[in-house]
């Protein structure tokens, strides 16, 4: 599983943070950074929450 973000889209409010903070993390800069943009599968379900629940649809999954 490959995942991004479009900063272009994302205004780093958090959410995904609270649901997988393995996998995203908002740093001092205020900007949402991947931990791993190629987590394992036990990840998978709640990186694809994540993904869902992005109130700007940032996050993108693939594979």
């Amino acid at each position: 599983m490959r995942v991004t973000v479009d900063d272009n889209l994302c205004t780093s409010i958090g959410t995904c943070t609270r649901i997988c903070p393995e996998v995203f993390e908002i740093r001092r800069d205020g900007l949402l950074h991947l931990l791993q943009d190629d987590p394992p599968e036990s990840f998978r379900a709640q990186v694809e929450e994540a993904a869902d629940m992005c109130p700007m649809a940032a996050i993108t999954i693939d594979g």
